[in-house]
């Protein structure tokens, strides 16, 4: 892996600037929101993957 040259006029370093508590509390409302999602999705998957006998 060799070293990127960085063009004129293009700054590539990046500074994160802190979340205000609004902006947190957004970002933690989403996160429950899709963990909830997924975690309907597996159970729901769980039960369409118990296998079922099968009759010869």
């Amino acid at each position: 892996m060799g070293l990127i040259k960085e063009p004129k006029d293009v700054d590539l370093s990046t500074k994160s600037e802190p979340w205000s508590e609004q902006e947190l509390a957004d970002f933690r409302k989403i996160m429950q929101d899709i963990k909830s999602k997924n975690a309907k999705r597996k159970d729901k998957a769980s039960l369409l993957t118990i296998k079922q006998p099968q009759t010869v």
